[in-house]
């Protein structure tokens, strides 16, 4: 018997709601990625994209543990000499929300074109509302 490979062209894509209300950035990280890989799937190939749509809502309402709001920063280097920038977390989710997720995911996926056409595909809100309702999402809890 042999293994079963999926091909581009076979892959059925659904979409889901994730509401992001009291639950930890990472976890829901881990949690998000794999869906976007398409890792929950009995067909999954890693060579191949089988991933699904993600919609995050309630982003503000994500919790960090510990004292990382205080501790943790998000660097990033702007290309000119001495540039280096660097935003704690605790402003970061007070103004970004969706931007710490985003990066979380990004950190989990690889590195190569399937992790970029997978973070396509995730779409973050800072509120409740989303504009993705005639997909017919999935929620998740």
């Amino acid at each position: 018997m042999s293994t079963y490979m999926a091909k581009a062209g076979e892959v059925e894509r659904k979409w889901y709601v994730i509401d992001a209300t009291g639950k930890t950035l990472g976890r829901l990280a881990v949690q998000v990625a794999d869906l976007l890989r398409g890792k929950n799937k009995p067909t999954f190939t890693p060579h191949v994209d089988c991933g699904d749509f993600v919609v995050v809502v309630n982003a503000e309402k994500m919790e960090l543990t510990g004292k990382k709001l205080e501790q943790k920063y998000y660097y990033h280097h702007t290309g000119y000499i001495g540039h280096m920038k660097s935003v704690r977390y605790d402003n970061l989710m007070a103004n970004r929300p969706e931007m710490a997720l985003e990066l979380a995911v990004k950190g989990m996926i690889p590195a190569n074109t399937l992790g970029r056409k997978a973070m396509t595909r995730l779409h973050v809100y800072k509120g409740a509302e989303h504009k993705h309702e005639a997909q017919k999402p999935i929620v998740l809890e």
